[in-house]
C-alpha cells in the first residue's frame, strides 16, 4: 500500500489552529512564546498550547512544538522547565535544531518524539542516520535539494526515519535559514526567532567615492529586490513528491492569515486525497492552483527541486504579496431553523457585494448579500467595524469556519 505523506499546517494562534484541522490538516505546528524561530507570530501562552492539544486529538489530528533556535548559554534557563511542561501537555513532537537542546530533550523525556528542524540543514543520507542515531524520529529535510536528492536519502536510511519536506510558502535566501543579514542591519537575530526578512527590503548600488549617487540595479528608480525568493509552490507536483515515499508534506507560514491556511491546506488537501484514491490514475487539477492564487502569494517557483534556483526564482520588482481577493466574514455557525448563517466581520462588506463562500469540506458558493442583520436580529446594510457579528440568510447549511471573500474592486 502506498504511503500518503502527512499534511502539516502552520498556526500562529488558536483560531489558526482550528481552522487548520477544519480544512484538512493531519498535523499542526506551532511555537511557544519561547524557544522559537517565530518570534513575532502569536505563538501560545501555555493554557493555549494544552487546549491546543486537547483540541487536535479531539480530531485525531497531531500537534508539534518548535523549539528550533540555535541555543545560547542563557537561552536555556527555563527550558527543561518547558520542555517538561510540552511533555505533560501530551505533544506529539517537538521540532529542534540545535544538538544542545536535543540532549536536554532526552534528559528530561527520553520517550518523547523529536523532529529535527530545516534549520539543521540535512542535505545527505549520512547526515540524516547520524541525527536518527542521536534519537531523532523525522527530519524536516534542507530546502536546498533536489527530488533526485531526497530520494537518495530516502533509499538510504531505514523506514524508522520519517523524512518530511516543505512544498509551500515563502523561501528563505539563506542557506536553510541561517542568516546573519537580519542581525547585523537590525539587530535581531533571525536564529533565535528575531527576524526583520531583510531579503525583502529594496536596495540600491552606490560607488564609494560618488556618495549619495543611486546607480541602478535593476529595472526602474524604486531600487531592486535583489535578495527576494519567490513563494515555494509544489502543487502541481504531488505524484513526484508522494512517490519518493515521504511522511510529511509541510506549509509554511506561522505568520500568514488563518484565511491563507484554509486556502493553501484545502488545495493540498484535496489533490492528496484524489491520489490516494487513485495513485495511478492521477493527475493534477489545475482548479487546484487557480484556488491558491486566491490567498495572498508572491509568484510562485519550485525551488531547488528540478535544480539550483536561477534569477527568474526571484521577484526583482518587487516584494508585495500578490493579493486579488480581500477576506470579509467568518462563519461561526449556521442557525437550521431559520437558516441563518452567523458572520464575523474581517474586511467592511455591504448589501449588494457579491462573495464566494469558501467551505471546509465542500464546493466553493457564489453568494448574493442581499440582506444583513445585526446582532438583535435588525437590519442593516453594511458591516464596517472589525469583528462586527452579523447574519445572513443562506439557504446551504455552513459549516464553522467557512469563509466569505470577495474578489478586489
Amino acid at each position: 500500500m502506498r504511503k500518503i505523506p502527512e499534511l502539516l499546517a502552520p498556526a500562529g494562534d488558536l483560531e489558526k489552529l482550528k481552522i487548520a484541522v477544519a480544512y484538512g490538516a493531519d498535523a499542526i505546528y506551532i511555537g511557544g512564546k519561547r524557544f522559537g524561530l517565530r518570534a513575532f507570530a502569536g505563538n501560545f501562552e501555555k493554557d493555549e498550547i494544552e487546549e491546543a492539544v486537547k483540541y487536535v486529538h479531539k480530531y485525531g489530528r497531531k500537534i508539534y512544538v518548535t523549539i528550533n533556535i540555535f541555543a545560547h548559554n542563557d537561552d536555556f534557563s527555563g527550558m527543561a522547565e518547558y520542555i517538561g511542561f510540552l511533555s505533560k501537555a501530551g505533544v506529539d513532537a517537538v521540532i529542534v535544531s540545535d544538538p544542545g537542546i536535543l540532549s536536554l530533550v532526552k534528559d528530561v523525556d527520553p520517550d518523547m518524539e523529536i523532529h529535527l528542524s530545516t534549520q539543521a540543514n540535512t542535505t545527505n543520507w549520512r547526515s540524516a542516520l547520524f541525527w536518527h542515531n542521536m534519537g531523532v524520529k523525522r527530519i524536516i529535510l534542507a530546502r536546498e535539494l533536489s527530488l533526485a536528492e531526497i530520494k537518495e536519502i530516502r533509499e538510504r536510511t531505514p523506514a524508522t526515519l520519517e523524512l518530511e519536506v516543505f512544498v509551500h510558502g515563502a523561501m528563505c535566501m539563506s542557506y536553510s535559514g541561517r542568516c546573519m543579514l537580519s542581525n547585523y542591519l537590525a539587530g535581531r537575530d533571525p536564529n533565535r526567532g528575531a527576524c526583520a526578512h531583510p531579503c525583502r527590503w529594496k536596495y540600491y548600488l552606490m560607488e564609494e567615492k560618488r556618495p549619495g549617487e543611486y546607480l541602478p540595479v535593476m529595472e526602474d528608480e524604486r531600487g531592486s529586490y535583489i535578495l527576494n525568493s519567490k513563494d515555494l509552490c509544489m502543487l502541481e507536483y504531488i505524484r513526484e513528491l508522494a512517490g519518493i515515499g515521504l511522511d510529511g508534506f509541510k506549509i509554511e507560514g506561522r505568520m500568514k492569515s488563518g484565511y491563507y491556511v484554509a486556502v493553501v491546506v484545502k488545495a493540498y488537501r484535496q489533490e492528496l486525497d484524489r491520489y490516494e484514491r487513485d495513485p495511478e490514475g492521477y493527475s493534477f487539477n489545475p482548479e487546484a492552483l487557480e484556488e491558491v492564487k486566491k490567498a495572498s502569494h508572491r509568484p510562485f517557483t519550485t525551488g531547488f527541486y528540478f535544480g539550483k534556483p536561477t534569477h527568474n526564482d526571484n521577484e526583482y520588482s518587487s516584494s508585495q504579496y500578490i493579493r486579488e481577493y480581500d477576506f470579509v466574514g467568518l462563519v461561526l455557525g449556521y442557525e437550521r431553523e431559520n437558516r441563518m448563517a452567523e458572520v464575523e466581520q474581517r474586511n467592511p462588506f455591504r448589501i449588494g457585494d457579491e462573495v464566494e463562500i469558501l467551505r471546509p469540506n465542500s464546493g466553493n458558493l457564489n453568494y448574493s448579500i442581499r440582506q444583513m442583520l445585526d446582532e438583535n436580529y435588525q437590519p442593516i446594510d453594511h458591516a464596517p467595524h472589525p469583528q462586527q457579528k452579523v447574519y445572513l440568510p443562506i439557504e446551504h447549511p455552513l459549516e464553522k469556519y467557512s469563509m466569505l471573500r470577495r474578489k478586489k474592486r
